[in-house]
């Protein structure tokens, strides 16, 4: 088993390199088709130094920063040749290849690049700190309470634009000595002004079941992914119930670490082909796209692991569950909303047609997530976020002229 398990991880670093390469030389055609970008463009960056499997990062980010775009142009610097070529593929935003400092140092040169946006922790981010005069912003890739929203590394940036009372709270009880006032801007979740996509089915009586979990993690503290321990049980039980339609929307990194928790995901992704073969009405979903938002409207009940589609969830107000980390390890933080929510366990999976019917007909539920959406999002009115968002980067514009200003006149 040893062996073959290796045998698997030496193939799959093979296609890697090869992906890599093949993805080399496709940005650099399709950079060379397009021509350099014309000089002084552009004023705000976004730094993504991620290959295409964290594309989920920059996607949900695309339809804010084209309507940022309107104002103020935006250009995506990309350092890994998969990531350069998934953004040169969708087309959203502008991107400029930099695989290596000479070409940030040479793409800098030519761009009056005020603000760097940064989506993610990724420790290249750093490569792009060394640069000053300009500020390099943290804006995240999803509100949530996961130990990753409280790393020390907040403090690497000059500003962070979090979601709410909720993101400072969190912030403040867990960084010392970091000035919260100064240095973070509330803004909201602005990709809820644009959720968007097209239902794929008719409802038709069935109780609609989202089960959206995350990845397995890269450490013991932040083993937050059910498919093993939750997953394939309460989605066999799901399928085998014809009063119920299932839309599975994985996380894009699962199995990136463990095989077994891939390979997990492989089956339940198998089982909900077979079961629609089974029964073509069922309509169940396998939904690995880009587009987040028909799925929230379309579920009358989400289970979800401690991630930001907790959040997501959250913000739309209506029934949802908590798969509950298996592991002792996993880091839960319940002075927020996990102190408050529904939990599912892993011995609940079994019993999972039970849970529904009961968060379901809970006659309080509405009025208890609108009190959790204004302490974690603020106004989720239509625009306001968006409108929160421009107002943050007008702000630091504004500031940036200030001390450019100071600079000239000392």
């Amino acid at each position: 088993m040893a062996l073959l398990n290796d045998a698997k991880k030496a193939l799959a670093l093979v296609k890697k390199a090869a992906h890599a390469r093949n993805s080399f030389r496709a940005v650099r055609a399709a950079i060379s088709e397009r021509g350099p970008l014309e000089r002084n463009s552009f004023q705000i960056a976004v730094y993504f130094a991620d290959g295409d499997v964290n594309m989920y990062q920059m996607r949900q980010w695309y339809q804010p920063l084209r309507k940022l775009a309107e104002t103020w142009p935006v250009v995506v610097m990309a350092r890994n040749a998969t990531g350069a070529r998934a953004l040169l593929d969708d087309g959203a935003l502008p991107v400029a290849f930099v695989p290596d400092i000479k070409r940030v140092e040479k793409f800098i040169r030519r761009q009056d690049i005020r603000i760097v946006l940064y989506v993610n922790q990724n420790t290249r981010n750093f490569q792009m700190f060394r640069y000053g005069r300009r500020w390099h912003v943290f804006i995240n890739h999803g509100e949530s309470d996961k130990m990753y929203m409280t790393t020390n590394q907040y403090k690497a940036y000059d500003y962070a634009l979090i979601a709410g009372q909720a993101a400072r709270e969190r912030l403040s009880r867990t960084l010392w000595d970091f000035d919260l006032d100064r240095r973070t801007i509330e803004i909201g979740r602005p990709q809820a002004d644009h959720y968007s996509g097209n239902t794929p089915f008719t409802a038709d009586g069935r109780t609609v079941v989202l089960y959206a979990p995350t990845w397995e993690g890269d450490r013991p503290s932040a083993a937050y992914g059910s498919i093993l321990t939750h997953g394939e049980t309460l989605v066999t039980r799901l399928l085998a119930d014809p009063r119920y339609r299932v839309i599975y929307r994985p996380h894009p990194r699962s199995g990136v670490v463990e095989m077994a928790y891939g390979e997990a995901n492989a089956r339940i992704i198998r089982a909900i082909q077979v079961a629609n073969e089974l029964d073509p009405s069922a309509h169940h979903v396998f939904d690995d796209g880009p587009e987040l938002g028909w799925q929230l409207s379309a579920s009358d009940v989400a289970i979800v692991d401690i991630s930001a589609m907790v959040y997501d969830r959250l913000a739309a107000g209506k029934p949802l569950m908590v798969t509950r980390p298996a592991s002792p390890s996993a880091k839960v933080d319940e002075s927020g909303y996990l102190g408050a929510c529904e939990w599912l366990d892993p011995a609940g999976a079994s019993d999972i047609t039970e849970h529904v019917t009961r968060v379901m007909a809970d006659p309080d539920t509405a009025e208890r997530l609108a009190h959790w959406v204004r302490h974690y999002f603020g106004d989720t009115s239509p625009g306001a976020p968006t409108a929160r968002f421009h107002a943050a980067i007008e702000q630091l514009m504004a500031h940036w002229d200030a001390c450019a200003s100071r600079e000239h006149d000392s």
